[in-house]
């Protein structure tokens, strides 16, 4: 593949067809595309495991590329954001709307405050610290919403 598209192949899958480009808040958009795709489609548990495990594998492989370039997990990589808020709904139903809403804070929330070994993750080498942190984000947020659900709250 010729350097130059690779490049643009690289960049294209880790700021998710661009939106990683957004001039404002990349992630919190990026995480809001991912929800209202995932509302919207609304795919199979094996077909949103996919979609993840594929996305963390590109965004490993491939967001140190960028970093080389453009330094530690710029902004412009939002493949770990998409990865991390489909996670935050991965085996549950999205038949209401107020737990979509809900799992996108919760999951901002997570990515943003990196609390509960969520910031340590962030020194691992490679693409593993870029997306590992919004992966450990989104399972914080998928317990806290399984948790809402099997207790009512969204009824």
């Amino acid at each position: 593949m010729r350097e130059k598209t690779k490049k643009s192949f690289i960049y294209a899958i880790c700021s998710v067809g661009g939106a990683g480009y957004f001039p404002k808040a990349p992630g919190t958009f990026a995480s809001a595309l991912a929800a209202t795709s995932f509302y919207f489609f609304n795919p199979a548990w094996q077909v949103l495991s996919l979609l993840i495990i594929t996305s963390l594998i590109l965004g490993i492989l491939f967001t140190p590329y960028i970093e080389q370039n453009s330094g530690k997990d710029p902004g412009l990589i939002v493949i770990d954001e998409v990865a991390g808020q489909w996670l935050a709904f991965l085996f549950l139903p999205l038949n209401n709307p107020a737990i979509l809403i809900t799992g996108f804070i919760l999951f901002r929330v997570f990515d943003i405050w990196k609390p509960l070994g969520i910031n340590n993750l962030q020194t691992l080498k490679s693409g593993w610290g870029v997306m590992l942190d919004d992966i450990l984000a989104g399972v914080y947020a998928n317990i806290i919403l399984q948790i809402l659900i099997f207790y009512g709250v969204f009824r």
